[in-house]
């Protein structure tokens, strides 16, 4: 994404957000292209003695004798595909593992030896051969010269062939499963992300409801009449925590009126001399989703730190959403610090805030904080 400008009371500020990764998951699609590329494989191996043939040279029984040689193949293949890389290879039994393959290739070159000698005498015998006649499906063009070649060659060319089939197969049960092993991983970090979400809503809730039930108490102190439209208020917030609160993301549509709602009940013990600016520009038709809560704590942390009696308070408010999903929320308020163990960004609201933020939205989100000349500004941009 093109790097923008931000303007925050302190000046200027460069900021860039990179695309987040994609997910990696195992689709039903997936499966079956695997299954395409076995089956096309193996129909290349059975059908290649077709394209060595001319014209009218085809004979199904010689064909029918080569088929036996790739079927070994797809034995030692499959055997170590299906069972012994699992139950050997994958259980550290590599020495097992090794000694059992060892015998199955030597056994298997053994049957194809035997099997070509087999073919070759039928062929002797007077058959056409599917490449030509007097020729057998394992004999090259001049089969003078294949009898003089020790028969040992043809035995370890097969064992070479039948051993970097074992090898093929094997790193193809790897790649499978390092790619089942990543996906569980991701599951498994998904799963602990949703937990610590979960838990830090859960820790949101009675936050929020406390400084809530703080405001109403001191109006009541005060023997207010604003106290029966606060508790109105505070029921209607309740409603959206208790409800909406659930989901990952809520329309941001939701969201915004619920600040609004917040927003109202503090206005109820604000100071008459409080400045309070309130600006929500979201277009008419949005379907931006939203994180539910998010915002609140930074408002709740204005209002807390930006209002004092008898001085100068202001807050200043400002959602906007931009193109392609971008929420900009500015907030500025008049800085007057409880304590010096109560600053302003050290509540427990923020802190989640900014753990929610890394979770939710990595890479996809910018917050900026500072006082400057008695102004506390918060800039919070969210790619959604």
């Amino acid at each position: 994404m093109d790097k923008k400008k931000e303007n925050t009371s302190g000046g200027t500020r460069k900021w860039s957000i990179m695309p987040p990764k994609g997910r990696y998951t195992i689709s039903y699609t997936q499966v079956t292209e695997n299954l395409f590329i076995h089956l096309a494989a193996w129909c290349i191996i059975f059908g290649l003695p077709l394209f060595f043939l001319s014209q009218g040279n085809f004979s199904w029984i010689n064909f029918l004798l080569f088929v036996p040689v790739p079927v070994c193949f797809m034995i030692v293949f499959y055997s170590n595909y299906f069972y012994l890389i699992d139950h050997f290879l994958f259980e550290n039994k590599k020495n097992e593992f090794l000694l059992i393959n060892i015998a199955l290739i030597l056994g298997t070159a053994l049957l194809i030896h035997l099997w070509h000698e087999f073919s070759l005498t039928l062929n002797l015998a007077g058959g056409k051969s599917l490449f030509g006649e007097g020729k057998s499906p394992n004999e090259s063009p001049q089969p003078e010269k294949c009898r003089l070649i020790p028969i040992i060659l043809f035995f370890l060319r097969d064992v070479v062939s039948l051993t970097l089939v074992v090898i093929l197969s094997t790193a193809i049960k790897m790649s499978r499963r390092w790619a089942k092993i990543e996906v569980e991983q991701k599951e498994m970090q998904q799963a602990m992300i949703e937990a610590e979400l979960k838990n830090l809503k859960n820790q949101i809730n009675p936050h929020f409801l406390l400084n809530t039930l703080n405001n109403i108490y001191a109006l009541a102190q005060l023997n207010s009449p604003k106290v029966k439209p606060a508790i109105l208020d505070l029921s209607r917030l309740l409603q959206y925590v208790l409800y909406e609160n659930n989901t990952l993301h809520v329309p941001l549509k939701e969201e915004v009126n619920f600040i609004r709602n917040y927003i109202d009940l503090m206005r109820l013990r604000l100071p008459e001399d409080a400045r309070l600016t309130i600006t929500f520009d979201i277009k008419e038709n949005s379907t931006v989703m939203i994180a539910p809560l998010i915002f609140i704590s930074l408002i709740e942390n204005a209002f807390k730190h930006g209002m004092s009696s008898g001085e100068h308070s202001f807050v200043d408010i400002s959602l906007t959403e931009k193109e392609n999903g971008r929420i900009e929320f500015l907030c500025s308020n008049s800085y007057f610090p409880k304590n010096e163990s109560d600053k302003s960004g050290s509540g427990i609201g923020l802190q989640q805030v900014k753990k929610r933020l890394e979770l939710l939205y990595p890479y996809r989100h910018m917050w900026h904080k500072e006082i400057k000349d008695g102004t506390y500004s918060t800039v919070l941009i969210i790619d959604t």
